[in-house]
């Protein structure tokens, strides 16, 4: 039987995160990723920039088409994959409440079919945590958490994502971290489509019937925001799989968002961002980490944010791959992506990982060690868009 962290290190952690915005209000644009030394893509006010207009140019699409439909066109050839490709023109309007609420959970990649992995490494599979919901609104509990959207050929999807804090633009961050697997294919694919980050989603938790003719800021409290870029791991693009694969241990992204409209900057409207931790300690080290998320597979229907608090362990999955940090939560598919957070040394609560595979029944998760190669591709974001 493995210890049971103290009942007092799950209540801090719990309570670190009860981050209160200091604003609501309409929300703003969107923004995108992948670490490449290529022109930013910037969406603007919803036109398209010179920099997407000439990638869609230079693979044969026209800009116009694009955004009247041509998207959905998922041919090999019109799939960009690479990491200078990634383009994310804002569609006005398309994310619309209902299409928001259909979107389906990535449930393939919550397979974790292949992570048996090297038990040496591996600690014993954890005890089931269930699910807490969390509180409403959920802008007074946990303001830098949200849902990612995005189009891939299997239709509308969802992930979970977080706000966190931008060091070349402190106190205006626009970059929200998520998990590789929602912004891109890996090794089958190219990158997702229409990627837009939703903070404090369904802020007041309520359910499917009472959402039923939901105004757009019941929804969307502070509105959409499209990723002009986002960045992923190498590691992810050439090994990820539909269960994760060898790509899992890297299967971490981040986003660069502006609003769909206004000009505000995501941290300012929502209130508050997390800092990110690339040196956390070992599993063994930590007594409590908590994954914050909204699980869209049943018995979950991607309407309420939960979160789970254990003790961590370790995951292998091939000796050749850094190992995972896994913990017990009954959290499905949906809540990828969503991010995990530990105090550090100083008392302060931090994002160490994020969700990445889970087994089909569905009693833990696991997600990366965000080592160097994670805080490299976070800097070159921060470096790309320094104070925007």
């Amino acid at each position: 039987m493995r210890p049971i962290r103290p009942l007092l290190a799950a209540t801090g952690l719990v309570a670190a995160l009860a981050l209160t915005a200091t604003a609501c209000g309409p929300s703003e644009d969107q923004a995108a990723d992948k670490p490449a030394a290529t022109e930013s893509a910037s969406a603007g006010d919803g036109g398209l920039s010179a920099g997407l207009a000439d990638t869609l140019k230079k693979h044969g699409v026209d800009p116009e088409k694009w955004k009247n439909g041509e998207w959905k066109n998922w041919d090999k050839d019109k799939w960009l994959r690479e990491a200078k490709d990634f383009v994310n023109p804002v569609i006005d309007g398309l994310w619309k409440p209902d299409r928001m609420k259909s979107a389906k959970d990535p449930a393939k990649t919550m397979s974790a079919g292949d992570a048996s992995g090297d038990q040496g490494v591996s600690d014993p599979e954890p005890k089931p945590v269930t699910a807490e919901r969390e509180k409403t609104p959920y802008h007074n509990y946990a303001a830098p958490v949200g849902k990612v959207f995005f189009d891939s050929p299997e239709g509308h999807m969802v992930c979970s994502g977080t706000v966190v804090k931008d060091p070349k633009n402190p106190g205006r961050s626009n970059l929200v971290w998520t998990a590789g697997h929602c912004v891109h294919a890996g090794s089958k694919g190219g990158w997702y489509r229409n990627i837009v980050f939703v903070p404090a989603y369904n802020d007041q938790g309520k359910d499917a019937a009472a959402l039923q003719n939901a105004q757009p800021q019941e929804i969307a409290p502070y509105g959409a925001y499209w990723a002009d870029w986002a960045t992923t791991s190498g590691e992810w693009l050439a090994d990820g799989g539909p269960t994760g694969g060898e790509g899992a241990p890297y299967d971490y992204a981040v986003l660069h968002v502006k609003p769909e409209k206004g000009t505000k900057s995501l941290e300012e409207t929502v209130g508050n961002a997390l800092a990110v931790n690339f040196d956390a300690p070992e599993a063994k080290q930590i007594s409590a980490m908590g994954a914050w998320g909204y699980p869209a597979a049943p018995p979950y229907d991607g309407l309420i944010m939960h979160k789970c608090v254990d003790r961590p362990g370790r995951l292998s999955i091939s000796p050749a791959t850094p190992t995972m940090y896994r913990i017990g939560c009954t959290m499905t598919g949906g809540s990828s992506g969503g991010g995990w957070f530990s105090e550090g040394d100083d008392g302060k609560l931090a994002l160490v990982s994020n969700t990445s595979i889970g087994p089909v029944t569905s009693g833990w998760l696991a997600g990366p060690h965000l080592g160097q190669g994670a805080e490299q591709i976070f800097t070159m974001m921060s470096d790309k868009f320094g104070g925007q």
